[in-house]
C-alpha cells in the first residue's frame, strides 16, 4: 500500500505565490492578463470563511457564492478537513471588458485541521445559497489532555564562574 507524501511547503508557495502577484497588482495596476487566464493551484483564491462553535458542535462556514454544489467537494483525511472545488467564469470568452474586477474565478482550496479523534461520521454538511456549513458533531467539546514532563538540562551544561576567590 502505497503512503500518500505531503508537500510541507504547500501553504507557504501558496503564500508567496501571492504576495507576488499582489506586489504587481500594487506596482502595475493590474495582473497583465492573469484574470483571462486560469488560476493555478499556487495562486487559487481562498474563499472567506468563518469557524465557529454551536453548543459542542464545531460549524465552518464557507461563503461560495457562484459556485455550482456539483462543482464542490469535501474530503476528511487524516484529521483535516479540505474543501476544494472550481467557480466557473461568468465571461468565459473573455469579451466583455470589466472596469473593476473583485471576484475571483478558477480552482479554490481550504484544509482546516479539525480535533483529534474526530471521525469522518461526525461531520455533515450542507448547501444554501452560495453558503457552504459544516458540522462538526462534538468537536468543540474539551478533550483530556496528558502533562508532558520536561527536563532541564540547562543546568547540566551550565559554567560556574569563580569571581575574585583565591586559587586553592
Amino acid at each position: 500500500m502505497a503512503t500518500e507524501r505531503r508537500n510541507p511547503f504547500e501553504g507557504v508557495t501558496d503564500f508567496v505565490t501571492e504576495l507576488g502577484r499582489l506586489r504587481t497588482l500594487g506596482v502595475h495596476g493590474t495582473e497583465h492578463g492573469a484574470e483571462v487566464s486560469e488560476r493555478t493551484h499556487a495562486s487559487a483564491w481562498v474563499p472567506p470563511t468563518d469557524i465557529l462553535a454551536r453548543g459542542d458542535d464545531l460549524v465552518i462556514r464557507i461563503e461560495l457564492a457562484g459556485v455550482d454544489p456539483s462543482e464542490i467537494d469535501i474530503d476528511f483525511h487524516h484529521g483535516s478537513l479540505t474543501v476544494s472545488g472550481t467557480r466557473a467564469a461568468d465571461d468565459p470568452d473573455g469579451g466583455t471588458e470589466f472596469y473593476v474586477r473583485e471576484r475571483f474565478y478558477g480552482t479554490f482550496r481550504r484544509v482546516i485541521a479539525l480535533p483529534e479523534g474526530t471521525e469522518a461520521a461526525d461531520v455533515t454538511a450542507e448547501f444554501d445559497a452560495g453558503l457552504v456549513e459544516i458540522s462538526v458533531r462534538g468537536a468543540v467539546r474539551p478533550r483530556a489532555s496528558t502533562r508532558i514532563d520536561l527536563a532541564d538540562r540547562s543546568q547540566a551544561t551550565a559554567r560556574t564562574v569563580d569571581v575574585g576567590g583565591d586559587p586553592a
